[in-house]
């Protein structure tokens, strides 16, 4: 069990547990926009459409999982938070899911899956988690581009040495970035990750910055804290 300052997440039954990067993802996506609808494509634990919940005043708030177990989990914690009337499950692939969409969404995220290598664990349910070929880039890319309303944004993160392929797929899409932090362990680390939002409206002059987690082992930086302590009991 993982406790937030306003919502609890059991994660028991999911591959992929909650980590740094779905947080960051759930804190840093922009909802300047004002969504009303929300879609979390992967939801794992659903920990990225209940940060949005509290973040947001979405009224529909859907998230979609394709592993059983996880499936299973999100709905749960969905139903066990504050926002159960506004958050909703579909278990199903995104292939499936973009078969028949009856909605456009303002808002779409992704924590999608990332090793692109051609290792594979003993576990078929991580491997579904973790692998790109469960959901390649260009797929949800394309459903993207599908499922956004005309002033909505698309949020994700990935890694960093991913970049400049994601974008480039992106732009075939016409989706343009609005804005990109790329993400550091400490100082003296590579970059590791890449926060990335996109429209369907291009911008000649967005913001580029860099965020560093912490200076030391557990001595955050003012940046890290102030994007995450209202999640944080510790923050």
């Amino acid at each position: 069990m993982f406790s937030f300052k306003q919502f609890t997440v059991q994660q028991d039954r999911c591959a992929m547990k909650i980590g740094t990067d779905g947080v960051l993802l759930g804190a840093w996506t922009p909802i300047e926009n004002n969504p009303f609808s929300i879609l979390d494509i992967g939801a794992g634990t659903g920990i990225i459409a209940l940060m949005l919940a509290q973040r947001s005043h979405a009224e529909q708030i859907d998230a979609l999982e394709i592993d059983e177990e996880a499936y299973e989990q999100a709905v749960d914690n969905f139903e066990n938070s504050s926002w159960s009337d506004r958050l909703f499950c579909f278990h199903a692939g995104l292939d499936e899911f973009v078969e028949e969409p009856e909605d456009e969404y303002d808002l779409i995220v992704s924590n999608p899956p990332f090793y692109s290598e051609d290792y594979k664990t003993e576990c078929n349910q991580r491997d579904l988690a973790r692998f790109q070929d469960a959901m390649p880039f260009e797929d949800l890319i394309e459903a993207a581009a599908l499922l956004l309303s005309e002033n909505g944004v698309f949020s994700v993160i990935i890694p960093f040495k991913e970049e400049d392929k994601f974008l480039a797929l992106a732009k075939e899409y016409e989706l343009h970035p609005t804005k990109i932090t790329r993400v550091k362990g400490t100082p003296t680390t590579e970059i590791k990750r890449s926060l990335l939002a996109f429209s369907r409206n291009e911008i000649s002059d967005f913001p580029i910055d860099e965020l560093i987690i912490e200076t030391a082992r557990h001595i955050y930086t003012a940046e890290y804290i102030e994007l995450t302590k209202d999640f944080y009991l510790k923050m």
